[in-house]
C-alpha cells in the first residue's frame, strides 16, 4: 500500500506566495520521476512541473520563472514553491509519483489533491 499526502494549498493574493508539500509512505522501495499537475475547472489535467530522482526538471512554460519544484529522497518528499501567483493558477493540484514497491512492481500514484486559489 503506497499513499501520497498533500499539503500547503489555500487561498492567496495574487503576487503572493505558497509551497506544496508531498509526502509519499507505504511499501515503497524506490521513487523515480515525481511531479505535480494541476486541473482547474472545466480543463484538463495537465503536468505543472516534474523532477527525476537525480534532480532533473521541466516545468510548464506558464510557470517557468516562477515555480520551483524540489525533492527530498530521504523524506520520500516532493515540494512545489510558487510564487508570484496569477489567478489563472487557480486549480486542484495533485501530487505523482512512479513507485517500485517491495514487491518489485511498479506504477503511478497520485495525491488526493489540494486546492489553490489565487484572489483578491
Amino acid at each position: 500500500q503506497v499513499q501520497l499526502m498533500e499539503s500547503g494549498g489555500g487561498l492567496v493574493q495574487p503576487g503572493g506566495s505558497l509551497r506544496l508539500s508531498c509526502a509519499a509512505s507505504g511499501s515503497i522501495f524506490s521513487i523515480n520521476a515525481m511531479g505535480w499537475y494541476r486541473q482547474a475547472p472545466g480543463k484538463e489535467r495537465e503536468l505543472v512541473a516534474a523532477i527525476t530522482r537525480d534532480g532533473n526538471t521541466n516545468y510548464a512554460d506558464s510557470v517557468k520563472g516562477r515555480f520551483t519544484i524540489s525533492r527530498d529522497n530521504a523524506k520520500n518528499t516532493v515540494y512545489l514553491q510558487m510564487n508570484s501567483l496569477k489567478p489563472e493558477d487557480t486549480a486542484v493540484y495533485y501530487c505523482n509519483a512512479h513507485i517500485t514497491t517491495w514487491r518489485i512492481v511498479s506504477g503511478d500514484y497520485w495525491g488526493q489533491g489540494t486546492q489553490v486559489t489565487v484572489s483578491a
